[in-house]
């Protein structure tokens, strides 16, 4: 089968849909990826990517949207906005994206499409096309919820109303979730694990043991404000923290600063890989990075921040399989208690147990070619 994969232009939103991609492609389907933006330009290990976002500029719909609705834009910094800003903002993206879908989607004769829930316009196009879609979450939102927030933006409802969709969108043939269960409780649809995706390149040092116990840095790939990137405040404290602190891909700025002894950087690297020879990672609190870290069975200090950040937060928090602090927390003794808690191990192994027996995407393969 010709199956056409579509992900919002954000690489962190694809990243979390190659495995099954790439699962699909081995099974002998013939896949394309349809996205834009960073996403674009990554790596996908071989299987072919549609700019579909040339005319979209994610910066540009969040800053419009933000200031057509100044008060949700304070609880959206705030992390506090729920599913509000969701909605406006991926609705223009998938504006953008909605004639573009349809036109890759037409030319390479996909008979299905997998779409992730902020790129609806997948749905839109395998409506058009009169094929089935599958849903497949890439984050620890329920998935369906996220769709329904987009669909009722008014932007994406002219899209739909434009390919004579009548505002409405079918439910998906299938629904696809990779969140594990104890973190997020019962979902709808299929389990998968989400295998992260591990690259290779990782330098000698960082496989190497070490005397002290290893802590990643990692900061968002998103470029805005409130507090994507934790090693300033980690860097200041490092001194009084007995570990080695690895900051990867540190911003210019931090680049330039006299760092601390027990303190080094590094490039991109799979943080998949490198998460196996650290004790702990520190991060902003994207989706992705507390999935990985999850699977690796890692504790994590996740900085709470805008949009899902302080969502994902509490939910490793509440899990036990982490800590969830203001920037203004992330001090020298949460980075010694993420080290040191034997519970925070503990709770990690076990979240980590938990994804390794939820099923392979060669499984949902299969659900996939009964379609």
């Amino acid at each position: 089968m010709r199956i056409l994969v579509v992900a919002a232009p954000l690489v962190g939103h694809l990243l979390p849909m190659l495995p099954l991609a790439h699962a699909l492609a081995d099974d002998g389907h013939e896949v394309v990826i349809a996205s834009g933006g960073d996403a674009a330009r990554r790596d996908t290990g071989g299987i072919g990517v549609v700019d579909v976002a040339q005319d979209v500029s994610f910066a540009r719909c969040a800053a419009r949207t933000m200031l057509a609705h100044p008060r949700l834009a304070r609880r959206e910094l705030a992390g506090r906005a729920g599913t509000s800003v969701v909605g406006p903002l991926f609705g223009a993206v998938n504006e953008g994206l909605a004639d573009a879908v349809v036109a890759v989607a037409g030319r390479f004769g996909a008979e299905v499409i997998v779409y992730e829930p902020l790129a609806p316009a997948g749905a839109l196009a395998a409506s058009r096309l009169e094929i089935p879609a599958v849903l497949q979450e890439n984050s620890l939102h329920d998935g369906p919820s996220l769709v329904e927030a987009v669909v009722r933006s008014p932007l994406f409802r002219r899209a739909l109303r434009r390919h004579g969709l009548l505002d409405e969108l079918p439910p998906p043939a299938a629904t696809v979730t990779i969140a594990p269960r104890s973190v997020v409780g019962d979902r709808a649809g299929r389990p998968m694990r989400a295998v992260p995706d591990d690259g290779a390149g990782l330098p000698d040092w960082l496989t190497e043991p070490t005397a002290r116990p290893r802590i990643l840095v990692s900061r968002s790939t998103v470029a805005g404000p409130g507090g994507g990137d934790p090693m300033p405040r980690v860097v200041a404290a490092a001194a009084d923290v007995d570990a080695e602190i690895v900051l990867v891909r540190p911003s210019s700025r931090t680049s330039r600063r006299t760092l601390p002894p027990n303190v080094r950087a590094v490039g991109w690297i799979p943080m998949s890989a490198a998460l196996r020879h650290a004790a702990a990672v520190v991060h902003h609190g994207g989706s992705g990075t507390v999935l990985t870290a999850l699977a690796a069975g890692t504790p994590q200090l996740v900085v709470t921040g805008p949009g899902d950040r302080r969502y994902n937060a509490g939910l490793v928090a509440r899990r036990g399989a982490g800590l969830a602090v203001e920037p203004s927390g992330l001090t020298a003794a949460a980075l010694t208690r993420l080290v040191d808690d034997p519970d925070l191990r503990s709770a990690s192994a076990a979240v980590r147990d938990e994804i390794a027996a939820m099923p392979d995407p060669s499984d949902v393969v299969m659900a996939v070619n009964r379609l």
